[in-house]
């Protein structure tokens, strides 16, 4: 899918390298008195710091409400997207965040993965079923730089706090220690989350040891 901003680009209104519409922070084009919000504009992806369109509804409300309270005559501000997106397929759940391997490598980032198999349920619990939690970090930091989800019910939704420790640029050793919530009928006593970003600390820490 690509912005569709042909009616930007006739009327003189710069468009960016996704295709989208160029604006700042603000929602403005650098056309004067000309604002825009939604599917047809780039935004600033906050882990590559690179422009992103992505059309997703999430981001064209912000938008729209950003670029609504400038109109009117207030402040606000759109700080950008972390590319977080979720979906269903028949039984199958997957979802996204941050940046995959290629793209890491593309934005210039030296990455180190790690992919956990767990249960979105403790193992013992009616309904548990598998699931398989990939993260993307960045060598010798440790930062998230993104995660990838696929299971079936329970699963996907996981995303979310992966999107939040992206948004706060967290290490993978800093996620090993949050409080997540537990009970069976929701999560084994290690989080898939949690189990992910062990391991992930573990593959940054033996890689610190071969470097040296």
């Amino acid at each position: 899918m690509r912005p569709g901003s042909g009616l930007a680009r006739d009327a003189g209104i710069e468009v960016g390298p996704t295709g989208g519409v160029v604006t700042d922070r603000r929602m403005r084009t650098r056309t004067e008195r000309v604002w825009a919000a939604g599917d047809c504009v780039e935004t600033r992806h906050l882990v590559s710091g690179g422009p992103v369109a992505i059309p997703l509804g999430t981001h064209a409300n912000k938008q729209g409400r950003v670029a609504g309270i400038n109109l009117g005559g207030g402040y606000a501000t759109f700080p950008g997207v972390v590319g977080t997106a979720i979906s269903k397929i028949c039984s199958a759940e997957v979802a996204r965040t941050g940046l995959n391997e290629r793209e890491a490598a593309a934005a210039g980032f030296a990455t180190l993965s790690v992919a956990v198999e767990s249960t979105t349920r403790a193992g013992y619990h009616p309904g548990a079923t598998r699931m398989t939690t990939k993260l993307v970090v960045e060598r010798r930091s440790g930062r998230l730089l993104g995660a990838q989800i696929v299971g079936e019910e329970g699963a996907a939704k996981r995303v979310d706090g992966l999107a939040v420790m992206l948004w706060n640029g967290m290490t993978v050793e800093e996620m090993t220690g949050l409080d997540l919530a537990y009970a069976p009928p929701f999560a084994p006593v290690w989080d898939p989350v949690l189990i992910a970003a062990r391991k992930a600390a573990e593959r940054v820490e033996r890689d610190m040891h071969n470097l040296d």
